[in-house]
């Protein structure tokens, strides 16, 4: 690069949008200079709520996830404690977090095959079936 051909000018790259001053505008209302709109249910999401809230109130069936049974959770509890593993070592064996395996031995975890898949395998039991 030749050093006489470089441009040292500064460069403004954006422009000051200033916005006008809110006694510029209400000075300008009172002029009648600016017409202002009320908009037509602005910020308000009510299209047919109160139709869906009926619905919702009318609606009998108990929608809720089914966890862990009472059994599960104890065979789960029963199989680590002869294995003489805490519950971070095993959550730590199956590579998921400690609360995972104590959510599943407290029966508060909503069922996932795989993740009782892994722990039938760190544990060498058989969780899932019909007990002979």
């Amino acid at each position: 690069m030749n050093p006489g051909t470089q441009d040292w000018a500064p460069t403004v790259l954006g422009t000051n949008n200033r916005r006008p001053s809110k006694a510029s505008m209400n000075q300008a209302a009172r002029d009648g200079k600016v017409e202002t709109e009320k908009k037509y249910g602005a910020g308000g999401n009510k299209k047919g709520s109160d139709a869906n809230m009926a619905k919702l109130d009318a609606e009998t069936e108990d929608f809720h996830h089914k966890k862990v049974s009472s059994s599960m959770a104890q065979d789960i509890q029963k199989a680590r404690l002869s294995k003489k593993m805490t519950q971070a070592q095993l959550a730590q064996r199956i590579n998921e977090k400690p609360q995972i395996i104590n959510d599943y031995e407290a029966g508060r975890a909503i069922p996932n095959q795989q993740i009782i898949g892994k722990i039938e395998r760190a544990l060498g039991v058989k969780l899932r079936g019909k007990k002979k």
